[in-house]
C-alpha cells in the first residue's frame, strides 16, 4: 500500500507500454481511479529532439468556449483581431478553430474572415461524421479539426463500439476531406489514456499513408484530455509526453509540422507538458487565451508565447503588449481574471513585501524576471499595506507621483508620517491593502501639510 512505502521505494519503474491487442486497455496499474493517476518511469529516457520550427495554435473559440457562456459575434471578432496582433506578421499564433453549427457560429466565422488576416488561419472543428463534414465544405475552409477519440475509455465505454469499427468511421471522414483537398486535423482525444502501440501508432500510420497518397498534410493533435500527461523523459506510455511525441514521430512517421499538443490542467502540469511536447518533436502547441477552458482550463496562450521566446531566443515580431489588452478586454466583458495569473493578473508583477519593494527601488531587475514594461506595457508595481514599509511607499510614489519622488530616499520623514497613518488603520482592524486612491489621498494631504509648514 502507498501508506506503508518508505522513502527509498516510492519510485515506480514500469514497462513502456502495457496495452492489450485483443481488447480494451484501461491501464489499471496507472489509472486505479481510487487514487490519482500513478506515475511509472522507465530507465531509458527519450532523447531531446525538438522540432525545427515551433508555433502556437488557438482553441479559444472552441474548447475555451465550452467552459463559459458563448461569445457574441463581436467578441469573437475582437479577440480574433487581438490574436492576430499577438502572433505578429510571422504567424507565431498560426491557426484558430471555430464551431460551425449555429447561425452565430457562422456569423462569427464570416466576421473573422472579413478582417482579411492571414494569421491566425481560420479552421473548423467537427465530429467525425459525414454530416458534420458537409459544414466544412459549405464554409469553404482549407483545414478542419476532426474529433477522433482514441482511448478505449471512449471507444468501448462512450461510443459502445470496438476499435476497428470506430477507426474505420474516422477514416471515412478523413478520406472525404482529402478528396476535397481539405487538410484533416485528427484530434486523438484522450490519447494519454490510450493503447499507443496497438491503436494510436497503427492508426497514425494509416493517416500518414493517406497523406502521402493524396499529397495533402494530415495533422494529428494530441489532446491530454484529462490532464494526466507527465513531462519527464523517463515517463512511460501512455502518460509520458516526451515518449508519446517521440513514438509518433519515429515509429508512426508523423512529421513535426503535422504534430500538435493540446493540454488540460487537471493535475497542474499543463505548461511543463506543453514545453516538453516542443522539446521532443511536436511543432505546434494548442492553447486558449488566459487558459480559459473546461474544468481546470487549457494551456494559456500567453504562457506559450513567453516559453516560445525563451526556447528560441527571439520574439519573432510578436506584439506581446497585446496580452495586456486581451486581459483588459476580458475584464470589460465581465470575464473574471484571477489576480494571481501569470502575465495577465492584476498582481502578476505587484509586490506587497517591503523587502521586495526595497530591491525594486534599487534596481527593478532584482525582483522582476524580465522587462514587463516593454513586453507587456506593465511596469512592476506595489500594493500598499502595513507590510510595505518605506521602500514600498517610495516605489508607489515613483510609479504614481514621480515628480514628488524625485531625489527622495526611503528615510524621508514624510514617508514615516504616511506609514504611521497606515499602521494606525491596521491597528484599528483593517485587513485589506490600500487602494491607489487611498494612498494618493494620504500622500496628497501629507505633502500639502509639509508645504504649508
Amino acid at each position: 500500500m502507498i501508506d506503508t512505502m518508505t522513502q527509498t521505494d516510492w519510485l515506480r519503474w514500469g514497462p513502456s507500454d502495457s496495452g492489450d491487442p485483443d481488447g480494451p486497455s484501461y491501464f489499471r496499474t496507472t489509472f486505479p481511479y481510487r487514487l490519482p493517476p500513478l506515475t511509472e518511469l522507465t530507465a531509458e529516457a527519450v532523447p531531446l529532439d525538438p522540432a525545427p520550427e515551433i508555433w502556437i495554435t488557438d482553441t479559444t473559440f472552441r474548447d475555451g468556449q465550452q467552459s463559459r457562456a458563448p461569445y457574441s459575434v463581436d467578441q469573437v471578432v475582437r479577440l480574433y483581431d487581438l490574436l492576430h496582433r499577438l502572433g505578429g506578421p510571422n504567424g507565431l499564433v498560426r491557426q484558430t478553430e471555430l464551431f460551425l453549427y449555429s447561425r452565430r457560429d457562422r456569423a462569427a466565422l464570416e466576421g473573422c474572415q472579413a478582417l482579411g488576416h492571414r494569421y491566425p488561419e481560420i479552421t473548423g472543428w467537427i465530429r467525425a461524421t459525414l454530416d458534420d463534414y458537409r459544414l466544412v465544405r459549405a464554409a469553404e475552409l482549407r483545414e478542419t479539426g476532426i474529433l477522433t477519440s482514441i482511448s478505449d475509455y471512449h471507444i468501448f465505454r462512450k461510443l459502445g463500439s470496438d476499435r476497428a469499427t470506430v477507426l474505420d468511421g474516422y477514416l471515412r471522414v478523413v478520406d472525404a476531406a482529402l478528396a476535397d483537398g481539405v487538410v484533416p486535423r485528427c484530434h486523438f482525444e484522450d490519447v494519454t489514456r490510450s493503447d499507443v502501440r496497438h491503436v494510436v501508432v497503427p492508426f497514425a500510420r494509416q493517416l500518414m499513408a493517406r497523406s502521402e497518397e493524396a499529397g495533402i498534410p494530415v495533422k494529428i493533435r494530441l489532446p491530454d484530455t484529462l490532464g494526466v500527461g507527465v513531462p519527464h523523459p523517463n515517463a512511460t506510455l501512455p502518460r509520458g509526453i516526451p515518449r508519446l511525441v517521440s513514438v509518433l514521430r519515429h515509429e508512426a512517421g508523423v512529421p513535426a509540422a503535422a504534430l500538435e499538443y493540446h493540454g488540460q490542467n487537471d493535475l497542474a502540469a499543463i505548461v511543463p507538458n506543453a514545453v516538453s511536447a516542443w522539446l521532443y518533436g511536436a511543432a505546434a502547441n494548442n492553447g486558449t487565451l488566459l487558459g480559459i477552458g473546461e474544468r481546470s482550463g487549457n494551456t494559456p496562450i500567453e504562457a506559450l508565447v513567453f516559453w516560445l521566446i525563451s526556447l528560441t531566443g527571439s520574439t519573432w515580431d510578436m506584439d506581446t503588449t497585446a496580452i495586456t489588452e486581451i486581459a483588459d478586454y476580458y475584464r470589460s466583458i465581465g470575464e473574471p481574471v484571477d489576480r494571481r495569473l501569470p502575465f495577465v493578473g492584476d498582481d502578476f508583477n505587484v509586490t506587497r513585501a517591503g523587502i521586495h519593494a526595497d530591491g525594486l527601488v534599487k534596481d527593478e531587475e532584482i525582483y522582476n524576471p524580465f522587462d514587463t514594461t516593454s513586453m507587456l506595457n506593465r511596469p512592476p508595481g506595489v500594493a500598499i499595506s502595513d507590510k510595505s514599509g518605506a521602500a514600498g511607499l517610495l516605489l508607489w510614489l515613483r510609479r504614481h507621483r514621480p515628480a514628488l519622488a524625485a531625489g527622495m530616499s526611503k528615510r524621508d520623514p514624510r514617508l514615516a508620517s504616511i506609514l504611521s497613518a497606515i499602521a494606525a488603520s491596521y491597528d484599528d482592524g483593517r485587513i485589506t491593502t490600500l487602494s491607489d486612491d487611498e494612498v494618493a489621498a494620504l500622500v496628497d494631504s501629507t505633502f500639502a501639510l509639509d508645504a504649508a509648514s
